[in-house]
């Protein structure tokens, strides 16, 4: 497995970029709400708003409640490696708590 994270630019929110995950293209935007301490993320696909406002949460991945083909095909889970932290805020986020894109490598082992 292969465990990259997706760096969120606290210092530009609100803001878009593009990001390339199992060979496909999407655009992230990220939101933050400062009177309840949490981000949110909007995605698009091809100029399709696939979703918007999904809640950032520590250990469930985004857009996990979400069946359909034209989402990420893989996961992408707010976690902290070190395990102090379970909630994801302005302090944490970029800190402790990364996006984590879980990659399965099983192409690469032999």
């Amino acid at each position: 497995m292969d465990y990259d994270y997706i760096e969120i630019e606290k210092e530009n929110i609100p803001y878009r970029f593009d990001i390339t995950l199992a060979d496909e293209l999407f655009t992230f935007e990220v939101h933050y709400n400062a009177e309840y301490d949490y981000f949110t993320v909007a995605l698009e696909r091809d100029d399709e708003v696939l979703t918007s406002g999904e809640k950032i949460v520590h250990g469930i991945p985004l857009f996990y409640d979400i069946q359909d083909n034209r989402f990420p095909k893989v996961p992408i889970v707010p976690y902290d490696e070190s395990e102090k932290n379970t909630v994801v805020n302005w302090e944490t986020l970029g800190s402790s708590v990364f996006l984590y894109v879980i990659e399965d490598d099983e192409d690469d082992e032999e």
